[in-house]
């Protein structure tokens, strides 16, 4: 099968709505390339390693590459002129795109959907969690280490990307077993069943993405956590708002523990619905944050009645746990 290649050269920073955008506009997939030169600093303090069998790209540091993938019917010309817009005003909002430069081609299809996989190899992302690619081979160094089998498709949540570790790793930092979880924006359900791994009795995994509401249910399965991770489609947290079966979320509210590692755009959105799903003293761990965008995320955080408890970083990211009062 073919498929048209819209790819477009932009940021880091832009990485994340421009490929919201793509999905959106009906990308059957989306794949992202970040700068891999050696300058970037690559953190090595948990026996990361990086294969030298696959070459450093040339990508400038600090720009990305972002292709999204159509069905050969589209006319990828009117997806460009749909997406060039928004991408445009990406900039009004405080995000640097750089200099956006547009390529179209077709590929076939082996070309996109599996050429991706030699370059996703088992991260340790923490003392306690590994993420391993199905298709990987790896042997546990500790019998604290838990392994998350992970096959992503073409949903979003691999561990690579920086928002990913460092929302595990605060995740990490939160349970203490016996919560109960609601991850809103699951993707590939990396972090509910981080959260599983990690001693959370019971998880609600949410994403409006049909995409991705498929992958976290295979992954569930392949982890073997059925019993624990509920997956439902929802806008943010809107299943729980009038649930016709609460019994059905899997999960008794107001929770221990929220987690969304989504845009901070987005965060903003619904802040208070967060706040009211948690018990006294429940924590919400807000991810997906771009450095300059903290002010105004923590601004909405305290307006809404959390605590800020504690601010974690990675490269340009930014990961808050805030708790209810």
């Amino acid at each position: 099968m073919l498929w048209h290649e819209l790819t477009i050269h932009s940021t880091e920073e832009a990485v994340e709505m421009i490929t919201n955008f793509l999905h959106e506009a009906g990308a059957g997939g989306v794949s992202i390339e970040e700068s891999g030169t050696t300058n970037k600093k690559r953190d090595t303090s948990l026996g990361q390693w990086f294969d030298e069998i696959v070459p450093f790209n040339d990508i400038p540091e600090g720009q990305a590459v972002i292709k999204g993938y159509f069905d050969e019917t589209v006319t990828l010309e009117a997806i460009r002129d749909e997406i060039t817009p928004r991408v445009n005003e990406l900039k009004e909002f405080g995000i640097d795109t750089g200099e956006v430069k547009y390529e179209m081609k077709t590929v076939d299809e082996n070309e996109w959907a599996t050429a991706w996989k030699q370059y996703f190899k088992p991260i340790r992302v923490s003392d306690r969690l590994t993420i391993k690619p199905t298709w990987e081979e790896y042997t546990p160094e500790s019998d604290q280490e838990s392994i998350i089998e992970l096959d992503p498709g073409m949903a979003f949540g691999t561990g690579t990307h920086p928002t990913t570790s460092l929302c595990l790793r605060t995740l990490e930092m939160v349970i203490k077993g016996g919560e109960e979880v609601i991850d809103v924006g699951t993707g590939s359900g990396i972090l509910s069943i981080g959260a599983a791994h990690l001693g959370a009795s019971r998880i609600l995994a949410l994403d409006l993405d049909p995409v991705a509401v498929s992958s976290a249910v295979e992954n569930t399965r392949l982890n073997g956590l059925e019993d624990r991770i509920t997956v439902k489609e929802s806008d943010l947290l809107s299943v729980i708002t009038n649930p016709s079966d609460p019994s059905d979320l899997g999960v008794t509210l107001p929770v221990q523990v929220v987690v969304a590692n989504i845009l901070a755009e987005v965060i903003l959105l619904f802040v208070d619905d967060v706040y009211q799903a948690l018990q006294p003293g429940g924590a919400y761990i807000a991810s997906g944050i771009y450095k300059n965008k903290e002010e105004i995320v923590e601004k909405a955080l305290i307006a809404s009645g959390f605590e800020i408890a504690d601010i974690c970083r990675e490269d340009d990211w930014v990961a808050f746990v805030a708790r209810k009062n």
